[in-house]
């Protein structure tokens, strides 16, 4: 109903701007028949007359002048208002609210944002860091990024990009002091550094080359729920980590840290950027996203990842 009355308040409103129903017909697009029937409409249910009628001419009465003067602010302000819309559409703009993992978010998407501002001026992040379970559209959170092996909400869009490589590793003090295993069983035998969020963390799981999946039952004397303080244990010849490579590459580039079992690796799993399922996909979304995906995507190099300095640096200058 609310609608159908500014649908006539529209078409009255551009009848007396154009002068006569046939250009305002032509104008909206409609026939003059169905322009004519919408103020007749508008008449009945106010009971007024709007507009005097002559075969020549047309002519607002006094009533008719006091509601135009506030239907065309009302369709100049649903006007304003819908090119406002399209605009955020059209451009990333307002704010864009991003969710990820710590130790994702530390080292590598926060240092990223030094990139990806200063392309986009009215755009505001407000980002947060968590390994909790977040449910987006409760939270409206307009992206996350997400590391999973299997993604299960189907209410959201999951962009891949790229794949989540885990890598079994220690210091060389370490591996000299205990010896290499051979093979994922042998862990057993060794401190293994656990981390809290995975869902049976003494079980670390592998994939042979014939593809035959298995688990490994491990224990050692520090468990946390931080990637982070895990490698630093691992540095500190604490004991044996199994961590994302994109917490521990360089470590493992620079000799600080040696992995082990590269034949038999831990299932695959992949980092996602996750959104809301929604037909029009906002500006602000699309543009991060697409940012992620370029800078994060398939070849990135976690041994010598992007931008931990250089993104600083050229933000600073």
């Amino acid at each position: 109903m609310v609608m159908d009355k500014l649908a006539g308040m529209a078409v009255f409103a551009r009848v007396v701007e154009a002068g006569s129903f046939t250009a305002a017909a032509e104008q909206l697009g409609l026939s003059k028949s169905a322009v004519s029937k919408a103020v007749s409409a508008l008449e009945d249910r106010l009971g007024a007359r709007l507009l005097n009628r002559t075969t020549r001419r047309l002519a607002l009465t006094e009533v008719g002048r006091a509601f135009y003067e506030r239907c065309a602010r009302i369709v100049s302000e649903a006007e304003e208002a819908e090119l406002a819309v399209t605009r955020l559409q059209d451009s990333p703009r307002g704010t864009l609210r991003v969710n990820a993992p710590v130790s994702f978010g530390v080292l590598h998407l926060g240092p990223a944002l030094a990139a990806f501002m200063p392309r986009y001026p009215e755009l505001k992040v407000a980002l947060e860091f968590t390994d909790r379970y977040v449910d987006l559209i409760e939270e409206g959170v307009d992206v996350a990024v997400r590391i999973a092996g299997d993604l299960e909400d189907s209410s959201l869009i999951a962009r891949r990009l790229t794949d989540n490589r885990m890598v079994v590793a220690a210091s060389p003090a370490y591996w000299t002091r205990h010896g290499r295993p051979r093979d994922p069983e042998e862990l057993a035998r060794h401190a293994c550094i656990t981390y809290a969020y995975n869902r049976n963390p003494n079980e670390w799981p592998f994939v042979d080359a014939d593809g035959r999946r298995f688990t490994v039952r491990v224990d050692g004397t520090l468990h946390t729920n931080n990637g982070d303080v895990s490698l630093c244990a691992a540095l500190a010849g604490l004991g044996v980590v199994r961590l994302p490579r994109f917490i521990c590459g360089p470590k493992l580039a620079s000799g600080a840290l040696e992995a082990v079992l590269e034949q038999a690796t831990p299932p695959p799993a992949a980092i996602y950027a996750i959104y809301p399922h929604n037909r029009h996909l906002s500006a602000k979304v699309r543009v991060f996203v697409d940012f992620l995906k370029a800078r994060f995507g398939e070849g990135c190099d976690w041994d010598h990842p992007p931008g931990l300095l250089h993104d600083l640096a050229a933000a600073a200058e």
